[in-house]
């Protein structure tokens, strides 16, 4: 791939840069400094996630939102990031991945502040969807950038570490941050996070990230974007009404629309010169079995947080301080495994790293399967602990392992598949598995003579029902809410721990990339055999 850039330090515009000299280039303080204001979006959106899922119940008394509002609440984001990461990533390409990165900024500080300010579950939910829009900006444009800054293998692995592990430090901030600030302020105060961030990246940004754009690209082809995100929304949006209400002629027409447009999508791609998605990356085995993972396990992990988080406060009784505060071992345990893992990596096949994770992650599934609601909170906090301490190893090299097997000239392509994979699963875990705990919570709950509908809908709702009524009619409502919520958490663990130990052995078996410090002396910084990278065109 041809990359042109506006850089100072660089050679004049033409002039084409030995691909031997910038594969061993070393990135200087710029680099390093410009990495740091990289890491910051990345920071937010892990806040991001952690203090929603905290703010849910103090959300549901401020608005008192549905619980399908409620659920769009949290997961339209991530739907749109997803459904709009690969348009973005291939708009970074033609118009500059550093411009991009700052209209995304702009963007996502002003739908922070709509946030703040919404008075309505549908206020919420359009701010959410702004937010999901501008957020599917940010992370294909710094991992871009991060490549190309960073010329030298040893020092790329290095920044993607680092960038990578932001998130493990976004999480373990996230919970304390945002359950100080839901301890002292109102719900909308956890948006104005996104303000002050994307504002130090507006003001660095220029000063410090150069400029790369993808002067052969072909054109961006917005059929193939209104596509894709036609195929994404209208399935998600049936597994959740079908996982609430069962099977009806919507949520089944849905999702076959959506499948008809995936379809459609698909064929365009093979018939276009410079298609959206690059289909030839699934005919690699590596390539699937390390995305389905990738998908599977972030699946997981969207419908666990926010069942634990709910589960800490309106069960255990906890404080959004406190719940926070039990969520730091869980966020510590990720990050130590995140740092360690590719050191590990250096020795041992990362596919053998990264299964024993999931082996660690399904053990703590299992915990959280066997939890129940009157002596659960010790169990449910080392359990999540565990499947964090688990993911650490696939989320710092799971990209790495989906780059990897692919050829250099498909690292961009296969680069924004994988944060789209990581992002819709993250989004279908909160639909699907949100979806199911909530049907199992229906299901199970008794509800008292004169309690209120939305006491059988959501377990915020049954306590706030329960304020009104009688000593004993409210235990009892609580107490069988409690107990429905937690069955909940257990069928979700239960699904969790078949996923993550299915997927150990998918990853053990099918994944065969050779340790990384095997290759490190002789391959290059694109991971090309030869030791050579694509030709390099830097613009003054």
């Amino acid at each position: 791939m041809t990359v042109s850039g506006t850089d100072e330090h660089h050679p004049p515009k033409g002039t084409t840069v030995s691909t031997t000299a910038e594969a061993s280039s070393q990135a200087g303080p710029r680099e390093w400094l410009g990495l740091a204001v990289l890491a910051l979006p990345t920071l937010l959106l892990s806040i991001d996630v952690s203090v929603l899922h905290l703010a849910v119940p103090h959300i549901s008394e401020g608005l008192d939102p549905s619980a399908a509002q409620m659920l769009w609440i949290i997961d339209i984001y991530g739907f749109l990031i997803a459904g709009f990461l690969v348009a973005m990533g291939t708009l970074g390409d033609r118009i500059g991945r550093r411009k991009l990165l700052l209209i995304g900024a702009a963007a996502f500080g002003l739908a922070s502040l709509a946030a703040v300010y919404a008075d309505s579950p549908a206020m919420l939910i359009a701010a959410r969807a702004a937010m999901g829009i501008a957020g599917a900006t940010l992370m294909p444009s710094t991992l871009a950038l991060i490549i190309n800054m960073f010329r030298d293998a040893r020092q790329r692995g290095v920044a993607i570490a680092v960038w990578v592990t932001m998130f493990s430090v976004g999480i373990a901030l996230g919970p304390v941050v945002g359950g100080a600030m839901l301890e002292y302020f109102w719900w909308g105060s956890v948006f104005l996070l996104g303000v002050p961030i994307m504002g130090v990246l507006l003001v660095a940004g220029p000063i410090l990230l150069p400029e790369y754009r993808d002067e052969e690209a072909g054109r961006l082809d917005l059929a193939s974007a209104v596509l894709s995100l036609a195929a994404i929304l209208p399935v998600i949006y049936g597994l959740k009404e079908i996982a609430n209400d069962g099977f009806g002629p919507v949520p089944v027409l849905s999702f076959v629309v959506g499948l008809a447009v995936g379809v459609l999508f698909v064929r365009r791609q093979r018939t276009l010169e410079s298609p959206l998605l690059d289909l030839k990356l699934f005919g690699n085995p590596t390539f699937r079995a390390a995305l389905l993972t990738l998908l599977l396990s972030m699946l997981v992990a969207g419908g666990t947080y926010l069942t634990v988080t709910q589960f800490l406060q309106l069960v255990g009784g906890l404080s959004p301080m406190k719940a926070g505060l039990y969520l730091l071992p869980a966020a510590f345990a990720l990050i130590v495994t995140a740092v360690v893992s590719p050191m590990a990596a250096a020795k041992i096949r990362p596919a053998y790293v990264v299964a024993v994770g999931l082996a660690v992650s399904g053990v703590g599934h299992v915990m959280l399967s066997l939890a129940d609601s009157s002596s659960g909170i010790a169990q449910v906090v080392t359990g999540f602990a565990f499947v964090y301490a688990g993911g650490g190893p696939l989320i710092a090299l799971g990209t790495d392992i989906v780059v990897g097997s692919a050829q250099p000239e498909q690292a961009g392509s296969a680069a924004a598949i994988s944060e789209t994979s990581t992002e819709l699963g993250m989004a279908l875990g909160v639909a699907m598995l949100g979806s199911l705990g909530a049907a199992v919570y229906r299901s199970g709950v008794e509800l008292p003579s004169g309690a209120p509908e939305s006491a059988g809908d959501t377990l915020a709702g049954a306590a706030e029902a329960a304020q009104g009524m009688s000593a004993e009619v409210a235990t009892a409502l609580l107490a069988s809410a409690r107990d429905a919520f937690t069955d909940g958490m257990n069928v979700i663990g239960a699904i969790g721990a078949v996923v993550a130990l299915a997927s150990a052995v998918l990853v053990a078996v099918v994944i065969k990339l050779p340790a990384t410090g095997a290759g490190a002396d002789s391959d290059g910084a694109d991971g090309s055999a030869d030791g050579t990278v694509p030709a390099v065109n830097v613009e003054a």
